[in-house]
C-alpha cells in the first residue's frame, strides 16, 4: 500500500515538472544544441569515410614526411569530438544546468507534498 502512495506522489511530482514552462525550455535548448552539432559531425564523419573510399589519391597526398591527408583527417575526427564535447559542457553549464537545477528543486518540493 505504501509503495503505491509513493509511486502516486512521485508521478504527480513528475507531472508537475513535465508541465512546467522551464521543462519545455530545457528540452528546446537541448535540441537546439544537439541536433545541429550531431548533423555537423555526421556530415564531417561521412565525408571522411567517403574520401577514404573514393578519393584515395587525395587522401594519400603526403603533407610532411610520411604524414598524409588521411592521417590528418583521422586525427581531426578525434579533435572535433573533443571540441564538440567541450562546447556542449560549456553550453550545458551556462544554459541547461540552471534550468535543470530549478526543475530538480521543483520536483523535490512536489514530492514532499
Amino acid at each position: 500500500m505504501e509503495d503505491d502512495a509513493v509511486r502516486e506522489r512521485d508521478a504527480r511530482a513528475y507531472e508537475a515538472v513535465h508541465e512546467a514552462a522551464d521543462f519545455t525550455e530545457l528540452k528546446r535548448r537541448y535540441k537546439n544544441f544537439v541536433v545541429p552539432w550531431t548533423i555537423t559531425f555526421m556530415v564531417w564523419y561521412l565525408a571522411y569515410v567517403a574520401c577514404n573510399n573514393w578519393a584515395r589519391d587525395f587522401m594519400s597526398t603526403r603533407v610532411v614526411g610520411h604524414i598524409n591527408i588521411a592521417l590528418i583527417f583521422g586525427l581531426l575526427q578525434f579533435v572535433s569530438t573533443f571540441v564538440i564535447a567541450f562546447l556542449y559542457g560549456r553550453f550545458a553549464n551556462r544554459k541547461l544546468d540552471p534550468l535543470a537545477s530549478g526543475l530538480n528543486a521543483k520536483y523535490k518540493r512536489e514530492r514532499r507534498r
